[in-house]
């Protein structure tokens, strides 16, 4: 379940960091009468009566005139796109298509809630598979561990995917590449999910017959636009030397050798044409897309739908083709038209 992002925006000085503090009976946020307090966003994970899991996001005041002011306005309205519902505190307007709720100097934080419960957009929750398994479902999951994979763990959408799975009354089988011969011997799946790294070893393994996607597709259904990332990722047969080509990462990371999104999408465009690539990472996703020839964003495990459907609105209207990274990697490993793609979303 996607956290809902309530974000706090008004003038230096207006009380937003006191109100968050507030909300959240601690202090997350510094308080001061000294303007410009708060300088960059602050996040704070909390769950609220009625709203459930939420994430705060307490911003920097929109008329901050010190000499960073117009970068912190900047970075405070980037906000905007990953923001489900918005608390204007103080007197200022603002533009936006976000349900925004005017915080009332003096109001209690009960009414404030009351009001945040009733602005709260309504969002069904949907199975991330979709119509692609049914109860009792065996699925083969292929999950690489290798040096990207966080020690210990398992990365977000394989905990989600096998979570869901058990909750749908399906039997999940998971390896590794490694084991992945061994494994198509011993079961035979409804469905098989791979990382879509190893999309085309997976392809080349198991039969032909077996309906075959990747995590990063069913996060492409569920957080973005199958349709647009489909005719995005048929630009790719379009490319040209010298095109540039935008790696849009929702996240911020260390990329390792083996990265997906800066190592491996690259080598395999290049292989089609001598594309300039770039990487835009976290909130540096750029304002004018106009001088990309394609957009390929992550599987946005940690983002939320609202900061992908922000990102495809902006694409679209600059007129830039735009796909996800398993939705890429399966074009350009030649696979694209065997995979299955949810027809009908599930919800719960």
């Amino acid at each position: 379940m996607e956290r809902l992002h309530i974000a706090f925006f008004g003038p230096v000085n207006s009380g937003k960091s006191t109100l968050v503090n507030a909300i959240c009976g601690q202090e997350v946020s510094l308080v001061s009468s000294q303007p410009g307090t708060t300088t960059d966003p602050v996040r704070k994970t909390v769950e609220l009566p009625g709203l459930g899991p939420c994430v705060l996001i307490d911003t920097a005041g929109l008329d901050d005139e010190s000499l960073l002011g117009a970068e912190r306005r900047r970075r405070t309205l980037a906000i905007l796109d990953e923001s489900d519902l918005v608390v204007l505190v103080g007197d200022m307007a603002l533009t936006t298509d976000v349900p925004v709720v005017h915080y009332r100097r003096g109001e209690s934080i009960e009414s404030l809630l009351e009001r945040l419960v009733k602005a709260a957009p309504r969002r069904e929750e949907q199975w991330l598979t979709g119509d692609l398994v049914q109860a009792g479902d065996t699925v083969l999951l292929v999950m690489p561990q290798d040096s990207e994979a966080p020690k210990g763990r398992l990365i977000l959408p394989q905990v989600q995917v096998i979570r869901e799975l058990l909750d749908r009354g399906c039997i999940p089988i998971c390896c590794t590449p490694d084991s992945l011969t061994k494994a198509v011997e011993t079961v035979t799946p409804q469905l098989v999910i791979t990382d879509s790294q190893v999309f085309g070893l997976v392809n080349r393994t198991i039969p032909a017959q077996w309906p075959l996607t990747s995590f990063s597709i069913l996060l492409a259904a569920a957080k973005g636009d199958l349709k647009v990332f489909l005719k995005g990722a048929r630009a790719i047969d379009s490319l040209k030397p010298g095109d540039r080509v935008l790696i849009a990462e929702a996240c911020t990371h260390v990329p390792d050798t083996e990265d997906i999104g800066r190592v491996k999408i690259p080598a395999l465009l290049r292989k089609r044409a001598d594309v300039e690539v770039e990487v835009a990472a976290g909130n540096d996703f750029p304002e004018d897309l106009s001088p990309y020839s394609l957009i390929i964003h992550c599987g946005a495990c940690v983002a939320t739908r609202t900061l992908v459907q922000h990102r495809i609105k902006k694409a679209l209207l600059a007129g830039v083709p735009m796909t996800n990274y398993g939705i890429a990697l399966a074009k350009l490993t030649g696979i694209l038209d065997r995979i299955s793609l949810q027809t009908r979303p599930q919800s719960f």
